[in-house]
């Protein structure tokens, strides 16, 4: 057991060794290499993909040129060479970075691209790359970060090569925003929160209009409102619900609002009480018409 026990420890320390040995080393720099072997250097890490080596072989160059004639050029680099080492945090500080120090620079519209990029790619983790997930049951603060970043883009550089497809993505986060608030809306109807759910679903009318996420969100509101008593209400959103989407599941041929669900006819369990509703809560309707709408 003991030896074990040595054999591991000299093991930690022999990789210990050489990710400190690796961190000071570039296969291709040394410390008499002038700036333009150094960028060469880091552009053939680029060309290879090997970003890790890349982002290395251009703080480096930076660092020791920082008023080279390749320095700000290295600097938009590495916001690329962070991004595809998915160090999209790294990648998003660069970017401000760069945003800061050149505000003016021809090129600068990249960064707030890139930052765009980064800001939501940061949202997701190793998983998301080889399972499939639903975008929308994230965290959204990256999705509204990058949203952000990209409206600043389309909104100072409209004419930028970048904007077009800024603008597209855009139009994504949105829809992903909105539908991540009908999830949120469903979670609620699960937990008795009826009058949360509902407004829930105000909201994404009212701030998502000609999403994909409406239909559901005026099929929220409606359910909100009979659970709640508030029939005036529910109608009004029926007949809208109705004119806009007459396909909608919950509409029968007349248009009128199929609700099987009631109060009365759901009695919460003593577990799902007691829980505040996080257990055993009762069957309830959930809206999702993704395939319809989408």
């Amino acid at each position: 057991m003991l030896n074990t026990v040595k054999f591991a420890t000299a093991l930690l320390l022999a990789l210990l060794i050489t990710g400190c040995a690796s961190n000071d080393d570039v296969d291709g720099i040394t410390a008499d290499s002038g700036e333009q072997q150094m960028y060469e250097t880091a552009q053939r890490y680029l060309r290879s993909r090997n970003y890790s080596l890349a982002v290395r072989a251009l703080q480096m160059l930076e660092s020791r040129y920082p008023f080279g004639r390749y320095a700000e050029q290295a600097q938009l680099e590495l916001i690329y060479a962070h991004y595809n080492a998915y160090e999209r945090e790294a990648a998003v500080e660069a970017a401000d970075r760069f945003i800061r120090l050149h505000p003016q620079h021809p090129s600068v519209d990249y960064a707030y691209y890139m930052k765009g990029l980064a800001a939501y790619s940061a949202g997701g983790d190793l998983f998301d790359r080889f399972l499939p997930t639903d975008e929308s049951s994230r965290d959204m603060s990256h999705a509204r970060e990058a949203f952000t970043e990209f409206s600043q883009l389309v909104n100072r550089f409209p004419d930028s090569p970048y904007a077009e497809d800024a603008r597209a993505r855009m139009v994504h986060l949105r829809n992903l925003l909105a539908r991540h608030e009908i999830l949120v809306a469903n979670y609620y109807f699960r937990r008795g929160a009826y009058l949360a759910a509902t407004n829930r679903g105000r909201y994404v009318v009212e701030n998502f209009q000609r999403t994909p996420a409406v239909p559901d969100a005026l099929a929220i509101m409606a359910q909100g409102y009979i659970l709640l008593g508030m029939k005036d209400l529910a109608q009004d959103t029926i007949e809208v619900l109705a004119m806009n989407y007459p396909s909608y599941p919950a509409l029968d041929e007349n248009g009128r609002f199929r609700s099987d669900y009631s109060l009365e006819g759901q009695e919460r369990s003593w577990v799902n009480k007691a829980t505040f509703g996080l257990f055993d809560p009762p069957e309830v309707p959930q809206f999702d018409t993704r395939e319809l709408y989408d």
